[in-house]
Formats: C-alpha cells, sequence, structure tokens
C-alpha cells in the first residue's frame, strides 16, 4: 500500500511539474498539487492504522506457572492480582523449561531489576536465553501465555526494554499500564503481531483484565 502511494504521490508531482512546464492553467496546477497533498496525508495514515484487539474472554486455565522476565519484584505483584481474582498460579521466578509439564498457562511478570538478576545470579543475555527457552517449550506443549508489564515508566529504560519484546511478541493476550508505554513501543509490538491487549491506567486495573482471561 505504500508502495503504491509513493508511486501516485511521484507520479502526481512529475504530472504537476509538466503543466507547469507547458504553461498549464493554475486551477489544474492546483488540482494536483491538492491531489498531490492528499494521497501523501493517506499515505501517512496508513503508518498510523492498527487498532488493539480486546481481549478475548476465557482462554486460559490452570495449572498456571508464573514466572518473571527480568527478574523484578513486579512478578509479586502479579501473584498478588492473580490472588485478587481468586486464581491460584504457581510462582517460580527462575522456572525452566523442563519445569512446565503439567501446566496450562504461563504467565509472564515484564521488569528488568539489575538487583533481582544479581540475586537470581544471572545476567541480562542469561535471563534473555532463559525465557526465550521457556516460552519455546509453553509454545510446543500448546500453553496459553499472558504477558503483563505492569511496572510503569519505572520498569522501562536500556535494562527493562532488552526482556519485553520477546515476552510481548509470544503473548496470547497482555496486560499493560499505559503509563509505562508513552514512547508506544509495547503498543507497537501488539498490534503489529496482532496480540490482543488491555491498557490499564495502574496495577489495580489489571484485576478485570485477568477476570476477562481465566475460565471462571
Amino acid at each position: 500500500m505504500k508502495k503504491k502511494l509513493a508511486v501516485m504521490a511521484l507520479c502526481l508531482s512529475m504530472a504537476a511539474g509538466s503543466l507547469s512546464a507547458c504553461g498549464g492553467n493554475t486551477s489544474e496546477t492546483q488540482a494536483v498539487a491538492e491531489t498531490q497533498a492528499a494521497s501523501q496525508g493517506a499515505e501517512e495514515n496508513s503508518t498510523t492504522e492498527g487498532e488493539v484487539a480486546a481481549l478475548p474472554e476465557g482462554i486460559a486455565e490452570g495449572p498456571i506457572m508464573l514466572t518473571s522476565v527480568g527478574q523484578s519484584a513486579d512478578v509479586n505483584v502479579v501473584q498478588t492480582l492473580l490472588k485478587k481474582c481468586e486464581i491460584e498460579s504457581d510462582l517460580n521466578a527462575t522456572v525452566t523449561a523442563d519445569q512446565l509439564d503439567g501446566y496450562k498457562t504461563l504467565v509472564l511478570a515484564i521488569g528488568g531489576s539489575s538487583k533481582g538478576l544479581g540475586a537470581a545470579g544471572v545476567d541480562e543475555n542469561q535471563e534473555i536465553e532463559r525465557v526465550k527457552a521457556v516460552i519455546a517449550k509453553a509454545e510446543e506443549q500448546g500453553m496459553t501465555i499472558i504477558s503483563l508489564h505492569i511496572g510503569g515508566s519505572a520498569r522501562r529504560g536500556t535494562l527493562s526494554d532488552k526482556f519485553i519484546p520477546d515476552a510481548l511478541a509470544a503473548a496470547d493476550a497482555a496486560i499493560i499500564v499505559s503509563e509505562g508505554d508513552e514512547d508506544g513501543m509495547m503498543k507497537g509490538i501488539v498490534t503489529e503481531n496482532g496480540i490482543p491487549a488491555a491498557f490499564v491506567e495502574n496495577q489495580v486495573g489489571a484485576v478485570e483484565p485477568l477476570q476477562t482471561l481465566f475460565v471462571k
């Protein structure tokens, strides 16, 4: 679509130049210019298209494995939110791929912490590789993957941003605190990958989306 619009704009631009060079009347030249401007506007609009899909109901069920992506304390917050929904989960912040047997849902709490990584005895690259392996195993087993970024802007930056793409792109659904996505990075990932998502005002706002996603 973008290529077609670019070609149209180029052709119209050439046509406008030809009219001017040949002494075309002002109204014709103006009409071409207006059409060219409209086509450019359409191209710009096409880059911003894409709405976030609504969360589906009841796609996730227990048993649930909850793990961290980045070793921040947000994984504990997510477990608390699940408990508010009366949803039981097993929390293992450093779970490995061979520990997923018997689970139907994988919940990923995204957020990097250098202190948390140190406490877990891993660096950021080892954490990324662990998460990739866990996601691959979950997909192989047909598990539902729910990703949450509930730490807001405090869980953005050089470290945390390394953990976001893989965990979001693999999700069957995502819940994101809007204040942490002012640059639109996460919205871009979910819309590009067609991932249903809920953008909420705060951590407590994640309760209702969680209730939507899990089988009652």
